[in-house]
């Protein structure tokens, strides 16, 4: 019997042929990170448990990313104690504030390998499946574990698949496909499975697109998110990484518990409302909704595909005067890119703030918050309430394209007007 991605990454890092899903491993972990919010509460546990030297340093990366940079004084202070202690265990991998978030970090530095097991303590880390790695996110006494002894167990996950056909229209990006997913087959139809994302219209998504769809995988219950790596990870690889890596692709005879398949051709540019990513509609049924700011950025569509379609939408144009337009690149290399080709500029003039590369206002700590009554539309990944600020705010999800369209608007719009 054939294995899926899943299987075949946990069965190598485990030392076996082969492993069943459902059946229980305890792998060797190629690679563990963690970042500032999760390492206030990863550092105690390890001192508590008395360990004074870490699994493999070099294996292990850290990130502040959540609270940069410091809106407080205690943040600063948090700061400076994960530094001291960082060095005292001799972590070098240490990417600090402005470097971008975690998830874009990790795959910039060539941190992410295909086939390779990635854990860290940061739910969207699904997003390093878009390389074929088999990532996820892990609690911080589980991180804690792998930082002391470089394993952790695993119940093999079952794997679910959606074949992907057709071609997106214009205005209609990969962000709609992860949202349509999540409104038609809902937030736990892959709880505890992998997803495997196949078929030509997956195979057409640019990398960014990509991870894009792996990051929001979580949001559907994903263990693990999978695109099969192929000469686009191949390229954008090239240069980023030495180590040598054999690409792992699935078995034709591999057993799915499910397979779906979309036909994305149909898809209009969709919004998910408050407060569930699964409380979708088409933005047509939403236009004219009263937003008050709208922000451009994250993990999940922070990068420079990102940017580069919000510009060419608000280019010329300017934000709507009652509404708070903010641009956060994932990365300090995405904004720098940003400034070379101009885009950083295209906002500046039409009224926008640049933020800093971070989580900020997505992670609801500063750089953006919102007030009692409030709505903001954005390109993030999640929705609660009191996610970016007062519970009583409302945060509308969307494309990159409905945030620029909505921002030059005041109201939620359509993107396909422009």
């Amino acid at each position: 019997m054939g294995m899926t991605l899943a299987q075949k990454i946990l069965a190598r890092a485990s030392g076996k042929q082969e492993v069943q899903a459902g059946e229980y491993v305890t792998a060797d972990i190629d690679l563990v990170m963690a970042n500032d919010s999760g390492l206030k509460n990863i550092i105690p546990v390890l001192n508590e448990a008395g360990v004074k030297k870490l699994w493999d340093p070099a294996r292990i990366v850290a990130v502040f990313d959540h609270y940069s940079p410091p809106a407080t004084v205690e943040q600063a202070e948090l700061h400076r104690r994960i530094r001291d202690s960082l060095k005292s265990f001799g972590v070098k991998n240490i990417y600090d504030v402005g470097v971008g978030i975690e998830h874009q970090v990790l795959v910039e530095y060539g941190w992410v390998v295909p086939g390779e097991l990635i854990v860290a303590g940061d739910s969207h880390t699904t997003t390093h499946g878009a390389l074929g790695a088999a990532a996820t996110g892990i609690g911080s006494s589980e991180v804690a574990y792998v930082m002391a002894t470089g394993k952790l167990w695993f119940r093999v996950p079952e794997t679910i698949k959606f074949t992907l056909t057709g071609v997106l229209l214009p205005m209609v990006t990969s962000k709609d496909v992860i949202l349509h997913i999540a409104g038609n087959y809902s937030t736990s139809v892959a709880q505890y499975m992998a997803i495997e994302f196949t078929g030509q219209a997956a195979r057409d998504m640019s990398l960014e697109s990509r991870l894009t769809m792996s990051n929001m995988s979580v949001e559907i219950g994903a263990k693990f998110a999978f695109f099969e790596p192929d000469e686009k990870v191949e390229e954008y690889l090239a240069g980023r990484i030495t180590k040598q890596y054999k690409p792992v692709n699935a078995d034709k005879d591999a057993v799915y518990r499910a397979e779906y398949e979309i036909d994305v051709s149909s898809l209009p540019p969709l919004v998910a409302l408050p407060y569930e990513v699964d409380n979708i509609k088409p933005v047509s049924e939403l236009t004219g909704t009263v937003i008050h700011q709208a922000l451009l950025g994250s993990c999940t569509n922070g990068r420079i595909e990102d940017l580069r379609i919000a510009a060419d939408i608000i280019k010329g144009r300017k934000a709507h005067h009652d509404t708070r337009f903010l641009v956060v690149p994932a990365s300090a290399e995405v904004y720098s890119q940003a400034a070379v080709e101009g885009l950083i500029e295209v906002f500046l003039e039409a009224g926008a703030t640049i933020c800093p590369p971070g989580c900020g206002a997505c992670f609801g700590t500063h750089m953006g918050l919102l007030a009692e009554g409030e709505n903001c539309i954005a390109s993030i990944n999640r929705n609660f309430r009191g996610r970016m600020g007062s519970p009583g705010s409302r945060v509308y999800l969307a494309s990159p394209a409905t945030v620029a369209a909505s921002a030059i608007e005041g109201k939620i719009a359509d993107p396909r007007i422009f």
